[in-house]
């Protein structure tokens, strides 16, 4: 008998770094073909038949919306669940949800707490799995915020971007792209509340500082995000004392380069992490980070379904 060549590994985007730098840009390329074709209303729908599963543990706003337009943009179609319409709350184990869920499927997004939830549903699909968000990273995020850093300053390889405020999930996939994409991070957060040195790895690619003013300064973005990120609320009393002096103000943003852009991955809490001013302000480029949540995810949606093979 002739022996047949094995399947191909089926590809995740658990983080950011799943991809390499090659395969990110040829997102991001990609994005940007797909955005201008929906700019120019030209049909353009290669996942016909293909069927996207959306499975939410956390609540969601852009992430739903955008992979669910996303996915009937392509020409697929969308099946959402949440954990008390499916057995994920119930008492499946994760390993044999998978395996149900992946043969009925072409693929599945799914947002919810800790990681190795993730983790082990992909381990046992039989389709691609995207994390639409943990507590540990968010890649589809950060993949919109390099999008819009790239339509409006070009190449982000060799620019410095400035996170302020928590070291949440944010900022450790800023931390994986930095690494991955040639671009340096400068962190600050407050005492108490500093990265984990088991979801950041040293290395050259980012410098923490204990001042938020100098972490901004000479950068070419200034980011950050909630206080309280969702499933720490008990904590937002004692975060908004401690967060006081890491809200990105105008003051902080001319510390940056003059052209520096200021992005926020939303919902914002004007006058806690950011100012109005700021948020308002026409450095911000958050409603185009917004909307390039749809475009760079249907990008991710076309690589991890259809490869390169695409025009």
């Amino acid at each position: 008998m002739t022996a047949t060549a094995s399947a191909p590994a089926v590809r995740h985007f658990l983080r950011f770094d799943d991809f390499t730098r090659e395969e990110v840009e040829h997102v991001l390329s990609r994005a940007a073909v797909i955005k201008d074709r929906f700019k120019r209303y030209q049909c353009y729908q290669p996942l016909v038949d293909r069927t996207l599963a959306m499975v939410f543990e956390k609540a969601s706003t852009r992430t739903r919306v955008s992979f669910e337009a996303g996915m009937y943009q392509l020409g697929g179609s969308v099946i959402h669940l949440t954990t008390g319409d499916s057995q994920l709350g119930r008492s499946e184990p994760i390993e044999d949800t998978a395996r149900v869920i992946s043969r009925m499927v072409d693929i599945v997004m799914i947002r919810t707490f800790g990681q190795e939830k993730i983790v082990r549903f992909a381990a046992h699909s039989r389709v691609p799995v995207i994390n639409g968000l943990t507590n540990e990273f968010h890649p589809c995020q950060v993949l919109a915020d390099i999008l819009t850093f790239v339509e409006h300053r070009g190449p982000i390889a060799g620019r410095t971007v400035a996170w302020i405020g928590d070291a949440n999930n944010m900022a450790y996939t800023w931390l994986q792209a930095a690494r991955l994409l040639g671009f340096r991070v400068n962190v600050s957060t407050p005492p108490g509340y500093a990265l984990q040195p088991e979801l950041a790895p040293a290395g050259d690619h980012f410098r923490t500082f204990t001042s938020p003013a100098e972490a901004a300064c000479g950068a070419d973005l200034v980011t950050t995000d909630v206080w309280a990120s969702m499933g720490f609320e008990a904590e937002n009393q004692a975060r908004r004392s401690a967060f006081a002096g890491w809200q990105v103000n105008a003051e902080l943003m001319r510390q940056a380069r003059p052209d520096a852009l200021f992005m926020h991955c939303l919902p914002a809490h004007r006058g806690e992490e950011v100012a109005a001013e700021v948020l308002d302000g026409p450095q911000s480029v958050a409603w185009d980070e917004a909307e390039n949540r749809l475009h760079a995810q249907k990008a991710l949606l076309e690589f991890l379904l259809l490869g390169r093979n695409v025009k």
